[in-house]
Order: C-alpha cells, then structure tokens, then sequence
C-alpha cells in the first residue's frame, strides 16, 4: 500500500522560500508518476508539477515555471517541491499524489491520474 507523507509547509512572507517533501512509502515507484497539487480555500484541487519516477521528466503548470522545481531522490523515495519568489497567491493547501504510469495513462496534471494521495501541508505566504 502506497502511502504518502508531506512536510515542509509553513507561514513565510512574500518573495521568500519553502521546501516541499512527500516522503513515499509502499513502492516501489520506478513506474509512477508523482505530482504536487494545491487547494486554495473555496477553489479547486489545481496540479502544481510532476515527475515521471523513471524517467526523471518534469512538467510545470504555468504557475509554478521559473518559480518551482520539482525533484526526486531515488534512495530515500522522496518527491520535493523547492518554490521560490512566493506571492500569496500561493496559500494552499499543498498535496503530493501518486499514479501508475502506462502507455495507456493521460495527462501528468489530471487528478484522476493519481489514485494516492498524501494529508497536505498547509503553505501561507504573508504580504
């Protein structure tokens, strides 16, 4: 059973820096994607990045190019989310989740996607 832990969240002010962690567990994950979503109060579950385990691709919605970068750490099975230049429109609820990859799977940045998910770490940036 997959099972996924995120750390990292916190309060920090604009233009300022967080590191992400989901901390993964139940692999092994050489054949999944792993991806950041984040939920903002009242809105949607919005994808953030992924990365594909194998192949160590990344994919970055508009919001997060040039400001986030997503990486993997093979030994110790952990996906981060290293964000930089902060605004508060960041606030969320930050999530990581897990999916299957085949020839078959769709869209890196489509919920459905991903069948595990983590509890979230809440992530508030202060103006």
């Amino acid at each position: 059973q997959v099972r996924l832990i995120e750390s990292g969240g916190g309060l920090v002010q604009a233009g300022g820096s967080l590191k992400l962690s989901c901390a993964a567990s139940g692999g092994p994950f050489r054949n999944y994607a792993m991806a950041w979503f984040r939920q903002a109060p009242g809105e949607d579950r919005d994808p953030v990045a992924a990365i594909n385990w194998n192949t160590g691709g990344t994919y970055y919605r508009d919001i997060a190019k040039g400001r986030f970068t997503i990486s993997r750490d093979n030994a110790k099975d952990t996906v981060y989310l290293q964000m930089y230049s902060l605004k508060p429109e960041d606030t969320a609820v930050y999530y990581c989740a897990a999916g299957i990859r085949t020839v078959y799977s769709g869209s890196y940045f489509s919920a459905d996607e991903y069948n595990n998910w983590g509890q979230g770490t809440q992530v508030t940036v202060s103006s």
